[in-house]
């Protein structure tokens, strides 16, 4: 069916319900280029000021979803089922790189196709391409083989999966229309549907260092992230989840593959980083009917954390991508290491009471950890480590941080930076809790 592109973007910005296959005829243009960047502009700029109908956002997404190759995992050989989870960013948030192996442990399989950082937050692929030979773009047939044989692989997103998005999301960045929940919710959600998932876990965050930093916000993007995802026939969970802090103890990129390591191996775990990846697998696992119910889930991450299988699976999957067999034995043989390491120490001694932690992750863009513009290169040595958190009695002998920088000059200004985005008082602070809501 044909229609005059600019008669459906004059429908919808004068308030109008788009049928689906007005909408088709739109994502199939966005697809071949037949719809110009100026009619893409004015469309998606009349989705943000006039939003979308469930309807339109369910249709939006699964004809995104269409726009290229899906994936078909049984056909593929694979005999259990695929589940996968996403985060919409934030400082520290290492949760991906310890969860697909534990998952994958327990008996789930873990697509993961994950971006790059945006903004002040960190990306699950500029972590990973820090562990040398790791190939974050393999080919499709590599990636398959991969999950078929280790039970999970984190990868970028490819060209062949929801091109339309592709398009679509490069003009939302150039014309001030990305902060629109129905285009977050299409864009996410296109991509999970074309990985032919049985099921998908949210992790939605809000506070300081996230993307959408109001929890009302927050709520609503994951209300429309569970709706739209069941209405295309994705069964799906979301959490919000607070990052009012750093999640865990690192942030960068080396930094937080090592904390992952450490996690897995049960060297280290931090509670709060702990508590979210708990709970997320617990959700992966019974969404997938691996686990009958909460209990059982957390008994089946437990073994999986006990016995080691999940630190194997980590070391299996890095090795299967092209990185070293023995990085989970010997990272510190492997992870680039910073040449400076300076601890950041606070204006007085006091308890944490409050962080800024949006600004601590563009300390680390500074330092040279992350992205002012598209084409810049990362540092993946660069970051902090050993951060403290709300709560936490900081002073002399425990500086707010450790800073990993390239020079000495760059770790003096990251300290400043820092030193002024934590609050610290004398009188007693409590976290609030990680964990806030279920959707």
């Amino acid at each position: 069916m044909s229609f005059l592109p600019q008669e459906l973007i004059r429908k919808k910005r004068d308030g109008g319900t788009l049928t689906a296959p007005e909408i088709e005829f739109l994502v199939e243009g966005i697809t071949s280029g037949a719809l110009g960047e100026g009619q893409v502009a004015a469309f998606a700029m009349a989705v943000y000021f006039r939003g979308m109908a469930p309807e339109e956002r369910v249709a939006l997404t699964a004809a995104m979803a269409r726009s290229g190759q899906r994936i078909d995992w049984r056909q593929a050989g694979l005999d259990r089922p695929a589940v996968d989870k996403h985060s919409t960013g934030g400082v520290g948030d290492k949760v991906s790189l310890a969860l697909a192996p534990l998952v994958a442990a327990c008996g789930v399989a873990v697509p993961m196709i994950s971006g790059r950082g945006l903004g002040h937050t960190g990306g699950t692929l500029d972590k990973l391409a820090a562990i040398p030979g790791y190939d974050t773009a393999p080919t499709p047939e590599h990636f398959v083989a991969t999950v078929r044989q280790v039970g999970c692989a984190i990868i970028g997103q490819t060209g062949a999966l929801a091109p339309a998005d592709q398009r679509f999301y490069a003009i939302r960045d150039v014309t001030a229309t990305v902060e629109s929940i129905p285009l977050i919710t299409a864009s996410i959600l296109a991509k999970k549907l074309a990985a032919g998932l049985d099921g998908l876990v949210m992790d939605v965050k809000f506070g300081s260092g996230a993307f959408m930093s109001a929890r009302d916000d927050a709520r609503a993007l994951a209300g429309s992230l569970v709706d739209t995802a069941r209405g295309a026939g994705l069964p799906t969970v979301a959490l919000l989840t607070d990052m009012n802090q750093v999640l865990g103890r690192n942030a960068g990129n080396a930094v937080e593959v090592a904390e992952a390591i450490d996690y897995l191996t049960g060297r280290a775990r931090e509670p709060r980083l702990d508590q979210v990846i708990r709970a997320l697998g617990s959700e992966m696992l019974q969404l997938a009917k691996v686990a009958s119910d909460p209990a059982d889930a957390a008994a089946r991450i437990e073994r999986a954390l006990g016995s080691g299988a999940a630190a194997a699976s980590f070391g299996a999957m890095v090795t299967a991508l092209g990185g070293p067999a023995d990085l989970v034995e010997r990272p510190a043989r492997s992870l680039p290491t910073a040449p400076h390491v300076v601890p950041a120490t606070p204006a007085r001694d006091g308890i944490v009471t409050a962080i800024d932690t949006r600004t601590l992750g563009l300390a680390i863009i500074g330092l040279g950890g992350g992205r002012t513009r598209a084409d810049d290169t990362i540092d993946p040595a660069v970051g902090l480590t050993d951060v403290a958190g709300i709560g936490e009695t900081v002073g002399r002998d425990r500086p707010l941080c450790l800073i990993h920088a390239r020079t000495a000059d760059d770790a003096a200004r990251a300290a400043a930076v820092i030193r002024a985005a934590v609050a610290i008082s004398d009188a007693p602070a409590l976290p609030a809790p990680v964990i806030a809501e279920r959707l």
